[in-house]
């Protein structure tokens, strides 16, 4: 099984933008990612199209890795040699994700795939709590993971075509090994805080109040922090939704007043925990051991990290040494997004990825 039959992961880019770079030396691809830039976004969907036609793609705009970040250009990922994959959309996210369906549960059928090998990468214009309990109430019948990210400017596209208010998602499946989806988080409970939300705003993402006492004091006094130092202060604490035994993270946006908006939603009697960095260097070596472990053989490895991350590591100058450390692995390259997804959860200041065999 050496050698040939692994799936290949292809990973061209151009700073400047320009597409015909960024796909040079891509040959025979069976599925492929396009990460833009908002100016560009349309015109690289169809000339993407036009250069591999009816191959299934989804895109977004975002930033894109392999060694290095780029910020505004243009990233393409592509996996040829030993996978199957189909793309797809599903529309009208905020309204009714689910309406579409059928499609999602055709193309698992058309790819065959099982929970062992198969994985489904998606790329989300919003609403995502509610889109990923549709797409893994489908997935989770077969045991197939998720792993995906949230694309800027409320636009995705797939298979040539720009959609807005909508997910874009492809399933793929390794013809010749497993494939895996994995999560880090690089943050613990902070002492023993535990809070009730309440007064929340679902639709804007708004928490007014924690055990009753406005949400920003209570912040504010257990960190012995100013107001305007909130917003900055997420990435070293922010708030964790527990769910069952695992703790969504959930970033603080900006002050409204007393209230906190976030990026994810928080709903009255939810209950949150304060959370605080861990020792991310060790934390990343652990995950890259764990993946080592699980797959004596990595042919591809595929991850979304969060905006958040990117900034953190950027601050701190570990970004191209975090890039060096998941080198190891392979044939490493993602996606920077705006919330990440792990099967059915949406998380932020997170890392999930897809590894095949």
């Amino acid at each position: 099984m050496e050698g040939d039959d692994s799936v290949k992961q292809f990973y061209g880019m151009s700073l400047s933008g320009n597409l015909d770079e960024a796909v040079q030396g891509l040959y025979n691809p069976q599925f492929i990612m396009l990460l833009s830039n908002a100016t560009q976004f349309e015109d690289h969907v169809q000339a993407l199209e036009r250069r591999f036609p009816g191959v299934p793609s989804i895109g977004c705009i975002g930033m894109c890795y392999q060694t290095k970040v780029v910020e505004n250009g243009v990233g393409i990922i592509a996996f040829s040699d030993g996978v199957s994959a189909a793309a797809n959309v599903l529309e009208h996210v905020s309204a009714m994700p689910v309406k579409y369906i059928q499609r999602l549960e055709r193309d698992i059928q058309t790819v065959g795939g099982s929970g062992r090998d198969t994985v489904c990468i998606d790329f989300c214009a919003g609403n995502d709590a509610c889109v990923l309990t549709t797409i893994y109430s489908v997935l989770k019948q077969r045991g197939i993971s998720l792993i995906g990210g949230t694309g800027d400017a409320n636009k995705v596209s797939a298979n040539g075509r720009v959609y807005q208010d909508a997910v874009a998602y492809g399933i793929i499946k390794n013809l010749n090994g497993r494939v895996k989806a994995y999560k880090e988080n690089i943050y613990h409970q902070m002492k023993d805080y535990r809070f009730i939300a309440s007064q929340t705003d679902k639709s804007r993402y708004l928490i007014g109040a924690l055990n009753g006492q406005p949400a920003r004091q209570v912040y504010q006094d257990i960190l012995h922090i100013s107001e305007q130092e909130i917003e900055t202060r997420t990435f070293q604490n922010p708030f964790g939704k527990l769910n069952g035994d695992d703790i969504c993270i959930v970033s603080i946006k900006e002050v409204v007043g007393d209230a906190l908006t976030c990026y994810r939603q928080v709903n009255d009697s939810d209950v949150l925990v304060l959370l605080q960095l861990g020792d991310y260097k060790a934390i990343v070596k652990n995950t890259v051991r764990k993946i080592q472990q699980d797959f004596p053989r990595v042919s591809a490895v595929f991850s979304i990290n969060c905006l958040f991350r990117y900034l953190l590591f950027s601050q701190n100058h570990y970004m191209q040494e975090y890039l060096s450390e998941m080198g190891v692995l392979g044939n490493h390259a993602g996606l920077v997004g705006l919330g990440e997804h792990y099967n059915n959860r949406f998380i932020n200041q997170s890392m999930s990825c897809a590894v095949f065999e």
